[in-house]
């Protein structure tokens, strides 16, 4: 087995990717089964899933930066907001 200790895994580090991959193949498989459509939404641009997926992942990316940096309290608050700005992507945009 090859030495990761330079990467400095965490739990939270695995479970973020192991996360991350699950959703990708969630998504390949809706590709699959259910073939995207282009919608407008409030943007005024046409996007399928994997747009709102980037627009989602991309907002809570700053979500979670803009949380480090000007909040004290506890990060899983941000996952929170993250999962809520996931949702509203999905439905609105």
């Amino acid at each position: 087995m090859p030495d990761l200790a330079w990467m400095a895994w965490t739990p939270q580090t695995g479970l973020f990717f192991a996360c991350l991959f699950a959703l990708l193949g969630v998504m390949t498989a809706l590709a699959i089964w259910r073939p995207e459509v282009e919608r407008v939404g409030v943007l005024g641009i046409p996007t399928t899933r994997g747009d709102r997926l980037f627009l989602s992942l991309l907002g809570s990316a700053f979500i979670h930066l803009a949380w480090l940096g000007l909040a004290a309290a506890d990060l899983w608050w941000a996952t929170g907001l993250s999962l809520l700005f996931a949702a509203l992507v999905f439905r609105f945009v």
